[in-house]
């Protein structure tokens, strides 16, 4: 009964091993190499790996949208063949990780929020740290009442409201 107890307490262990990965927060690195659209980019890791990335924190504008055009363009202007690092704690129901991103120290998805480019995802606001979440909440009202990109039109439509019309 022992060697059995020794197996349990080493498969217990391991479990809980195997649990631990894979609420991990998985960090990449490697070159942006596409664009998908305001919020949604691909990166090529050292291996040459693609990684297809929905930034954490932020919806922006679908393409068929008013303004997604404009949001895709930025997020391009902010990232395409640039370095970027990744720390994604989760994966979305599209297979895509969901990732804060940095180029150059500059946190991209707060960077959109700035810009006008997209709002603060506040459906998802509890999973990000409070520091972030307090940053984005205040870039987007700062942007708002400064008319800065999609804000300069009067009703501007939340991408989760326009997608739920298209159903």
């Amino acid at each position: 009964m022992p060697a059995l107890q020794g197996w349990l307490s080493v498969a217990a262990v391991m479990c809980l091993i195997a649990a631990a990965s894979v609420n991990a927060q998985s960090m990449l690195s490697g070159r942006v190499i596409a664009i998908a659209d305001g919020d949604t980019l691909t990166l090529l890791d050292a291996s040459k790996t693609q990684h297809r990335i929905r930034l954490d924190g932020i919806d922006a504008p679908e393409s068929g949208q008013p303004f997604g055009n404009r949001s895709t363009q930025a997020l391009s202007d902010l990232v395409i063949r640039k370095e970027a690092r990744a720390s994604c704690p989760k994966t979305d129901r599209y297979g895509r990780q969901v990732c804060q991103v940095k180029v150059g120290g500059v946190d991209v998805g707060l960077e959109q929020i700035k810009r006008g480019m997209a709002w603060h995802f506040k459906r998802y606001e509890n999973e990000q740290s409070p520091e972030d979440r307090v940053a984005y909440a205040t870039a987007e009202v700062q942007a708002r009442e400064a008319g800065r990109g999609l804000w300069g039109d009067a009703h501007p439509m939340p991408p989760w409201e326009w997608r739920k019309s298209r159903r």
